[in-house]
Protein backbone atom coordinates (compact mmCIF):
# COMPACT_ATOMS: atom_id res chain seq x y z
CA UNK A 1 0.00 0.00 0.00
CA UNK A 2 1.25 3.44 -0.81
CA UNK A 3 2.29 5.69 1.81
CA UNK A 4 -0.99 7.90 3.17
CA UNK A 5 -0.30 10.97 5.10
CA UNK A 6 -2.90 12.71 6.80
CA UNK A 7 -4.17 15.87 5.98
CA UNK A 8 -6.25 18.04 8.20
CA UNK A 9 -8.40 21.32 8.38
CA UNK A 10 -10.06 23.81 10.74
CA UNK A 11 -11.83 27.09 10.29
CA UNK A 12 -12.71 29.56 12.56
CA UNK A 13 -13.97 32.81 12.72
CA UNK A 14 -13.89 35.56 16.18
CA UNK A 15 -17.23 36.94 17.16
CA UNK A 16 -18.06 39.21 19.54
CA UNK A 17 -20.61 37.91 22.67
CA UNK A 18 -23.78 39.25 22.71
CA UNK A 19 -23.40 42.27 25.62
CA UNK A 20 -23.38 40.54 29.14
CA UNK A 21 -25.38 42.18 32.51
CA UNK A 22 -21.68 42.60 33.81
CA UNK A 23 -20.42 46.13 33.34
CA UNK A 24 -17.10 45.53 30.90
CA UNK A 25 -15.10 47.79 29.66
CA UNK A 26 -13.73 44.89 26.84
CA UNK A 27 -16.73 42.94 25.03
CA UNK A 28 -15.58 39.01 25.04
CA UNK A 29 -14.33 37.82 21.47
CA UNK A 30 -14.83 34.20 21.15
CA UNK A 31 -13.68 31.59 18.34
CA UNK A 32 -16.78 29.98 16.34
CA UNK A 33 -16.17 26.23 14.38
CA UNK A 34 -16.98 27.64 10.95
CA UNK A 35 -15.57 24.28 9.14
CA UNK A 36 -13.72 21.09 9.39
CA UNK A 37 -13.03 18.19 6.95
CA UNK A 38 -10.05 15.59 7.06
CA UNK A 39 -8.58 12.78 5.45
CA UNK A 40 -5.97 9.97 4.61
CA UNK A 41 -4.51 10.79 1.04
CA UNK A 42 -1.18 10.07 -0.77
CA UNK A 43 1.60 12.07 -1.49
CA UNK A 44 0.21 13.24 -5.15
CA UNK A 45 -2.73 14.34 -3.91
CA UNK A 46 -2.13 16.80 -1.01
CA UNK A 47 -1.99 20.03 -3.13
CA UNK A 48 -5.38 19.19 -4.75
CA UNK A 49 -7.05 18.57 -1.67
CA UNK A 50 -5.67 21.26 0.69
CA UNK A 51 -6.93 23.70 -2.32
CA UNK A 52 -10.56 22.48 -1.64
CA UNK A 53 -10.08 22.10 1.65
CA UNK A 54 -9.56 26.04 2.10
CA UNK A 55 -11.87 26.59 -0.88
CA UNK A 56 -14.44 24.80 1.71
CA UNK A 57 -13.14 26.88 4.15
CA UNK A 58 -13.73 30.32 2.80
CA UNK A 59 -17.40 29.74 0.75
CA UNK A 60 -19.18 28.57 3.57
CA UNK A 61 -22.83 29.00 4.66
CA UNK A 62 -21.69 30.01 8.17
CA UNK A 63 -19.91 32.48 6.99
CA UNK A 64 -15.91 33.22 5.90
CA UNK A 65 -13.69 31.95 7.89
CA UNK A 66 -10.47 34.83 9.53
CA UNK A 67 -8.42 31.38 10.79
CA UNK A 68 -7.38 28.29 8.90
CA UNK A 69 -5.38 26.02 9.71
CA UNK A 70 -3.92 22.78 7.82
CA UNK A 71 -2.25 19.83 9.39
CA UNK A 72 -0.24 17.46 7.25
CA UNK A 73 1.59 14.62 8.77
CA UNK A 74 2.90 11.20 8.39
CA UNK A 75 0.48 9.05 10.07
CA UNK A 76 3.87 6.90 11.02
CA UNK A 77 2.26 3.28 10.71
CA UNK A 78 -0.03 1.04 8.39
CA UNK A 79 -3.62 2.37 8.83
CA UNK A 80 -6.48 -0.04 10.27
CA UNK A 81 -8.78 -1.23 7.67
CA UNK A 82 -12.33 -1.46 8.13
CA UNK A 83 -15.91 -1.91 6.62
CA UNK A 84 -18.48 0.99 5.78
CA UNK A 85 -21.55 1.34 8.03
CA UNK A 86 -24.81 -0.11 5.47
CA UNK A 87 -26.65 3.21 4.84
CA UNK A 88 -30.24 3.82 4.41
CA UNK A 89 -32.64 6.94 5.23
CA UNK A 90 -35.16 7.02 7.50
CA UNK A 91 -38.71 8.68 6.40
CA UNK A 92 -39.22 11.85 8.25
CA UNK A 93 -40.86 15.14 7.50
CA UNK A 94 -40.44 17.65 10.39
CA UNK A 95 -38.02 18.55 13.41
CA UNK A 96 -40.41 16.86 15.86
CA UNK A 97 -40.61 13.86 14.04
CA UNK A 98 -36.83 13.33 13.51
CA UNK A 99 -36.50 13.78 17.67
CA UNK A 100 -38.67 11.23 18.08
CA UNK A 101 -37.46 8.94 15.62
CA UNK A 102 -33.69 9.63 16.93
CA UNK A 103 -35.22 8.31 20.57
CA UNK A 104 -37.00 5.29 19.10
CA UNK A 105 -33.87 4.04 17.58
CA UNK A 106 -31.27 4.50 20.50
CA UNK A 107 -33.30 3.14 23.17
CA UNK A 108 -34.17 0.12 21.08
CA UNK A 109 -30.27 -0.01 21.36
CA UNK A 110 -30.50 0.15 25.19
CA UNK A 111 -29.77 4.09 25.72
CA UNK A 112 -31.88 5.43 28.09
CA UNK A 113 -34.47 8.73 27.63
CA UNK A 114 -32.12 11.00 30.15
CA UNK A 115 -28.91 10.34 28.18
CA UNK A 116 -30.84 11.04 24.55
CA UNK A 117 -32.17 14.08 25.95
CA UNK A 118 -28.94 15.19 27.49
CA UNK A 119 -27.27 14.69 23.86
CA UNK A 120 -30.56 17.21 22.42
CA UNK A 121 -29.84 19.73 25.45
CA UNK A 122 -25.92 19.97 23.81
CA UNK A 123 -27.10 19.93 20.39
CA UNK A 124 -29.45 23.02 20.99
CA UNK A 125 -26.50 25.16 23.13
CA UNK A 126 -24.58 24.41 19.70
CA UNK A 127 -21.13 25.50 18.78
CA UNK A 128 -19.63 22.27 19.95
CA UNK A 129 -16.18 21.84 18.67
CA UNK A 130 -15.68 18.00 19.40
CA UNK A 131 -18.00 15.32 20.18
CA UNK A 132 -19.79 14.72 23.71
CA UNK A 133 -19.15 11.43 25.31
CA UNK A 134 -22.45 10.50 27.12
CA UNK A 135 -22.99 6.76 29.16
CA UNK A 136 -25.85 5.24 27.93
CA UNK A 137 -27.75 4.83 31.51
CA UNK A 138 -26.79 7.79 33.72
CA UNK A 139 -26.59 10.45 30.59
CA UNK A 140 -23.30 11.62 32.13
CA UNK A 141 -20.38 13.20 30.33
CA UNK A 142 -17.10 11.32 30.17
CA UNK A 143 -15.22 13.70 28.12
CA UNK A 144 -11.74 15.41 29.75
CA UNK A 145 -12.81 18.41 28.60
CA UNK A 146 -16.02 19.69 27.65
CA UNK A 147 -15.19 22.52 25.44
CA UNK A 148 -13.02 20.63 23.50
CA UNK A 149 -14.90 17.11 23.40
CA UNK A 150 -13.67 14.06 21.31
CA UNK A 151 -12.47 13.81 17.63
CA UNK A 152 -12.97 11.25 15.37
CA UNK A 153 -9.46 11.76 13.36
CA UNK A 154 -6.81 10.35 11.19
CA UNK A 155 -9.58 8.42 9.08
CA UNK A 156 -10.17 7.58 5.11
CA UNK A 157 -11.45 5.69 2.65
CA UNK A 158 -9.50 3.60 0.09
CA UNK A 159 -10.01 5.17 -3.64
CA UNK A 160 -11.78 2.04 -5.44
CA UNK A 161 -14.26 1.75 -2.42
CA UNK A 162 -14.74 5.78 -2.75
CA UNK A 163 -15.69 4.96 -6.50
CA UNK A 164 -17.65 2.48 -5.94
CA UNK A 165 -19.60 4.02 -2.92
CA UNK A 166 -20.07 7.50 -5.00
CA UNK A 167 -22.02 5.50 -7.45
CA UNK A 168 -24.16 4.01 -5.25
CA UNK A 169 -25.03 7.01 -3.24
CA UNK A 170 -25.64 8.49 -6.94
CA UNK A 171 -28.72 6.31 -7.01
CA UNK A 172 -30.26 7.32 -4.01
CA UNK A 173 -29.50 11.47 -5.08
CA UNK A 174 -27.22 11.68 -1.95
CA UNK A 175 -23.28 11.63 -3.25
CA UNK A 176 -22.33 13.87 -1.65
CA UNK A 177 -19.04 15.23 -0.08
CA UNK A 178 -20.87 15.97 3.50
CA UNK A 179 -22.78 12.15 3.36
CA UNK A 180 -19.67 10.53 2.20
CA UNK A 181 -17.02 12.25 4.91
CA UNK A 182 -19.49 11.61 7.61
CA UNK A 183 -20.12 8.05 6.63
CA UNK A 184 -16.64 7.41 6.94
CA UNK A 185 -16.30 8.81 9.98
CA UNK A 186 -19.38 7.06 11.68
CA UNK A 187 -17.46 3.84 10.06
CA UNK A 188 -14.59 4.48 12.55
CA UNK A 189 -16.31 5.85 15.30
CA UNK A 190 -18.52 2.29 15.61
CA UNK A 191 -15.63 -0.15 14.64
CA UNK A 192 -14.10 1.21 18.03
CA UNK A 193 -16.17 -1.97 19.66
CA UNK A 194 -16.85 0.87 22.73
CA UNK A 195 -19.19 3.47 21.30
CA UNK A 196 -22.54 1.70 21.66
CA UNK A 197 -24.02 4.36 18.85
CA UNK A 198 -23.44 7.83 17.53
CA UNK A 199 -26.16 10.51 17.19
CA UNK A 200 -25.14 13.49 15.11
CA UNK A 201 -27.05 16.64 14.06
CA UNK A 202 -25.16 19.25 11.45
CA UNK A 203 -24.45 22.90 12.71
CA UNK A 204 -24.69 23.76 8.79
CA UNK A 205 -27.71 25.69 8.68
CA UNK A 206 -28.63 24.77 5.03
CA UNK A 207 -27.85 21.26 6.13
CA UNK A 208 -31.06 19.48 8.09
CA UNK A 209 -30.06 15.42 7.91
CA UNK A 210 -28.78 14.01 10.95
CA UNK A 211 -27.97 10.60 11.69
CA UNK A 212 -28.05 7.32 14.11
CA UNK A 213 -25.05 5.13 13.29
CA UNK A 214 -24.88 1.89 15.10
CA UNK A 215 -23.11 -1.70 14.39
CA UNK A 216 -26.84 -2.93 14.81
CA UNK A 217 -28.91 -0.87 12.36
CA UNK A 218 -25.36 0.89 10.15
CA UNK A 219 -25.35 4.68 9.25
CA UNK A 220 -29.16 5.85 8.85
CA UNK A 221 -30.02 9.48 8.07
CA UNK A 222 -32.89 11.34 9.22
CA UNK A 223 -33.92 14.18 7.32
CA UNK A 224 -35.53 17.28 8.61
CA UNK A 225 -33.99 16.64 12.06
CA UNK A 226 -33.71 20.61 12.41
CA UNK A 227 -35.35 23.56 10.77
CA UNK A 228 -33.36 25.58 7.98
CA UNK A 229 -30.87 27.98 8.89
CA UNK A 230 -30.76 26.98 12.08
CA UNK A 231 -26.70 26.80 13.43
CA UNK A 232 -27.08 23.89 16.59
CA UNK A 233 -25.94 20.66 16.43
CA UNK A 234 -23.33 18.66 17.39
CA UNK A 235 -22.27 14.67 17.75
CA UNK A 236 -22.66 12.31 20.40
CA UNK A 237 -21.11 9.11 21.43
CA UNK A 238 -22.91 6.87 23.88
CA UNK A 239 -20.75 4.42 25.74
CA UNK A 240 -21.51 1.68 28.28
CA UNK A 241 -21.15 3.45 32.10
CA UNK A 242 -17.71 1.38 32.74
CA UNK A 243 -16.26 2.55 29.53
CA UNK A 244 -12.23 2.63 29.07
CA UNK A 245 -11.94 6.71 28.37
CA UNK A 246 -8.60 6.61 27.99
CA UNK A 247 -8.78 3.94 25.58
CA UNK A 248 -11.79 5.03 23.16
CA UNK A 249 -10.44 8.30 23.19
CA UNK A 250 -6.20 7.03 21.73
CA UNK A 251 -8.68 5.04 19.03
CA UNK A 252 -10.56 7.64 17.89
CA UNK A 253 -7.94 10.26 17.59
CA UNK A 254 -5.05 8.67 17.14
CA UNK A 255 -5.42 5.32 15.46
CA UNK A 256 -5.41 5.90 11.09
CA UNK A 257 -8.01 3.56 10.06
CA UNK A 258 -8.78 3.21 6.57
CA UNK A 259 -12.57 2.08 5.20
CA UNK A 260 -11.34 -0.60 2.49
CA UNK A 261 -14.42 -2.55 2.41
CA UNK A 262 -17.84 -1.60 0.74
CA UNK A 263 -21.26 -1.96 2.20
CA UNK A 264 -25.04 -1.85 0.45
CA UNK A 265 -27.24 1.06 0.53
CA UNK A 266 -31.12 1.20 0.55
CA UNK A 267 -33.19 4.16 0.12
CA UNK A 268 -35.58 5.44 1.95
CA UNK A 269 -37.51 3.14 4.45
CA UNK A 270 -39.79 3.40 8.02
CA UNK A 271 -38.66 2.96 11.19
CA UNK A 272 -40.90 0.04 11.92
CA UNK A 273 -39.05 -1.76 8.58
CA UNK A 274 -35.56 -1.20 10.19
CA UNK A 275 -36.37 -2.17 13.63
CA UNK A 276 -38.45 -5.29 11.88
CA UNK A 277 -35.39 -6.13 9.16
CA UNK A 278 -33.69 -6.87 12.51
CA UNK A 279 -36.03 -8.65 14.87
CA UNK A 280 -37.09 -11.00 12.51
Amino acid sequence: MEELLSIRMRATKKVQSPKSKVKSKKSKITEVHISGAEGLYRRSEILTTAKRYIERALNHPKGRADRIVITIEDIGRKPQEIQLLPVATVRCDTPAEGEEIAGFLLQSLGISKRAIERAFALFKCGNMRGASLITAKQGRRLEPDPERGVRASRLGIDTAILKGLSFRLQRFGINTEIVKEALILASKVISSGQVIAELCMSDDPDYTTGYVASRRYGYLRIPHIKHKGSSRGGRAFFVNEGAQVKRIITYLEQMPVLVTKAAHCRGIISKDEILGSYNK
